[in-house]
């Protein structure tokens, strides 16, 4: 449900070394539509960075065009499907009470309860943080939110697509990231061959939002590393 407004604070230092764009989503009901949408807009050869389920989503865009990546950088994100038995039901469960908040209440009521596990807990009280994601999602709508629920709820495993990764690759999180924790960036970046893995100090899961210049810095030295 995030947009341009996820990557904001960082443009300021990006755009002075590459030309930056965003993909918006829309209705797509999968992750495989969604790098379709990303393929569709991009330059023939292009640096890939994801964050969260656009982790995911570029991921996808390396199983299907991974010719035309020449590196990657995956941010507070994940690769495994969905469990199964009472874990997997219990995300399902999560994921569709939200989406009957959201339609029951509006977006920005059902964000307001998604954002306490998603920023350092130091930050809840941070106004301009807070208000900058609930102003986000509220941008979007629950025709949106069901669909990309239904796209992360069908995940495919991506670790064949990991083990493929010949490019420069970034793995970055938040150190107090709670939703995609510190040991699953350790498990991704250890099955790409030579990956940089970065934890970001005090920050959780929205750490394009919440540390920046630490984000930026880290960003821009792998768009500089040779191939």
């Amino acid at each position: 449900m995030c947009d341009r407004a996820v990557f904001a604070p960082l443009l300021p230092a990006l755009e002075a070394h590459a030309q930056c764009s965003i993909p918006l989503y829309h209705d797509e009901r999968s992750l495989a539509a969604m790098a379709q949408r990303v393929l569709a807009d991009a330059p023939e050869r292009f640096a890939l960075l994801g964050h969260s389920m656009g982790g995911r989503v570029a991921l996808e865009v390396m199983r299907s065009a991974r010719e035309r990546v020449e590196r990657i950088a995956l941010l507070d994100t994940g690769y495994m499907p969905r469990a199964e038995g009472a874990s997997g039901m219990a995300e399902r469960s999560g994921r569709l009470e939200l989406l009957e908040l959201a339609r029951g209440k509006g977006m920005r009521v059902m964000a307001q309860r998604w954002v306490q596990r998603m920023v350092h807990p130091d930050r809840l009280n941070d106004a301009a943080l807070i208000d900058a994601i609930l102003d986000m999602f509220e941008r979007r709508n629950t025709v949106q939110f069901a669909a990309q629920i239904q796209a992360l709820l069908a995940r495919p495993s991506a670790a064949d697509v990991l083990a493929a990764v010949n490019v420069p690759a970034l793995v970055l999180c938040g150190r107090a990231d709670q939703w995609a924790p510190v040991a699953q960036h350790e498990d991704m970046a250890a099955r790409i061959r030579g990956a940089r893995l970065a934890v970001i100090d005090h920050c959780g899961h929205m750490c394009t939002m919440e540390q920046p210049r630490a984000v930026a810095a880290e960003i821009v030295t792998w768009l500089h590393r040779g191939a």
